[in-house]
């Protein structure tokens, strides 16, 4: 797929686009690109980044990040994505403005967009200006029960399977590993420790299976209160990998909630209740699937 960040950098061509935010990609953003696709005419994606929200000064909880966006975009069909810079500037536009700057300009015969999409100054603009420019228009309707902000709230409670079922895929945490305090080495399972962006949302704290890098994972979210931590951490022990993953990005799948962080009487108890998690890691299936 390819990646544009103007719209000087895409040839004008009969195109598809799919136009919105589509944070975390559930099953409702996947119908809206799937109308795209499916048109017959390049299927391209107009998105935002950073977030509208988090320019116009609202706290946001993203579900993903661009990077991660781009690669399910691709997974979808999708041949090329406009990434708009989205600054106070594009904030300002006419909704008349943005479509001639980034849409008509790359040559769209057809735009497609959920019912609720509104753009431009104000959020003044929907799909009726589209129409007006002279371009098809495509509303697709709501999939019911589906929006980012209750996939987040489900997250914020660790029912990770009940957002699974939202996102057509399992909830995910990403970010890059950095170096940690090497206790779980000493304890015999090393982990993966995450940095992530601040801008990202976590998942209830607690312990999950999940995977990561194609291999089980068992991973802790949490402060770690058996040492008496206080800081956040996301930390993955993936089973059955030997390597070296530090500076690298790494895309968690969480699976299933095993329980909450705990602290213990004794370390012995804690590595003890470690290979139970292990073990219930081993056992757990993938949301909507068999084990991978």
């Amino acid at each position: 797929m390819r990646v544009a960040r103007s719209p000087t950098e895409l040839e004008r061509r009969p195109r598809a686009v799919a136009i919105g935010t589509f944070d975390g990609v559930h099953v409702g953003h996947q119908a809206v690109i799937e109308r795209a696709r499916s048109a017959g005419v390049c299927p391209t994606v107009v998105t935002f980044d950073p977030h509208p929200r988090e320019v116009l000064g609202y706290e946001v909880q993203l579900l993903t990040t661009t990077e991660r966006r781009l690669e399910l975009f691709e997974a979808l069909g999708v041949e090329e994505t406009l990434v708009v810079e989205f600054t106070p500037e594009v904030a300002g536009l006419t909704p008349e403005e943005f479509a001639s700057s980034y849409v008509v300009s790359i040559g769209a015969e057809r735009v497609v967009a959920g019912e609720a999409f509104r753009f431009g100054r104000g959020r003044s603009g929907g799909l009726d200006v589209f129409a007006s420019l002279g371009m098809a228009t495509d509303v697709t309707p709501l999939v019911p029960d589906v929006s980012s902000t209750l996939i987040r709230q489900l997250a914020e409670v660790g029912d990770v399977r009940g957002a699974a079922r939202l996102l057509g895929r399992p909830l995910e945490v990403e970010g890059n590993v950095v170096s940690g305090d090497a206790r779980g080495g000493t304890l015999g399972y090393p982990t993966a420790n995450l940095r992530i962006g601040h801008s990202l949302l976590v998942p209830a704290f607690g312990i999950y299976a999940g995977s990561a890098r194609g291999h089980r994972a068992a991973i802790s979210i949490g402060v770690n209160p058996h040492y008496g931590g206080a800081e956040r951490r996301i930390e993955a022990f993936l089973l059955d990998f030997e390597g070296d993953l530090y500076g690298q990005r790494v895309v968690v799948e969480l699976w299933e909630r095993l329980r909450d962080e705990a602290a213990f009487e004794t370390e012995a108890e804690l590595i003890a209740q470690i290979g139970r998690d292990v073990a219930a890691t081993q056992a757990a299936t993938r949301p909507g699937s068999g084990a991978p």
